[in-house]
């Protein structure tokens, strides 16, 4: 999934890729967020309204920590 919201307390961005570990039965997700080494960054609760599925060709990029 593709984060749409900066989580400013977890260091992540806008268009940060991550991974959905859990969906719930009435909606939204826990999705977790690693590093290049696979060290999980975060692991979150999030609404639909806050990621959006990776679609087409996407080029994941390298950012400082």
């Amino acid at each position: 999934m593709v984060l749409k919201r900066d989580k400013e307390g977890w260091g992540l961005e806008a268009g940060d890729v991550g991974t959905v570990v859990l969906v719930y039965p009435h909606g939204g997700y826990v999705v977790e967020f690693v590093d290049h080494e696979g060290n999980t960054l975060a692991l979150l609760d999030l609404a639909e309204e806050e990621v959006a599925p990776l679609r087409g060709p996407a080029l994941l990029r390298a950012k400082s920590a």
